[in-house]
């Protein structure tokens, strides 16, 4: 199961890794988080999976604008399914 999710989840770190190396080095630091969006992202799918993740990072992505928040924003933990 957990080979599954990785091949499930590598494109999409694929994709993140592109932009870390290809824009985002090339760019000014204007992020108002902490882990960065790309970061967060990264960590979300490793931890949660493609549809938790994806959803928390779709979250997280819509919130960075002018009015949304900032500051350190970690990705919650994976909550035990046995609760």
């Amino acid at each position: 199961m957990a080979s599954l999710k990785k091949i499930a989840i590598a494109p999409f770190l694929g994709i993140i890794w592109l932009y870390q190396k290809l824009i985002s080095s090339w760019t000014p630091s204007t992020c108002r988080y902490s882990p960065t969006c790309s970061h967060y992202t990264k960590e979300a799918l490793q931890i949660h999976g493609l549809i938790k993740g994806g959803r928390l990072s779709i979250k997280r992505i819509l919130s960075c604008h002018p009015w949304g928040g900032q500051g350190y924003d970690p990705v919650p933990p994976k909550e035990d399914a046995k609760k």
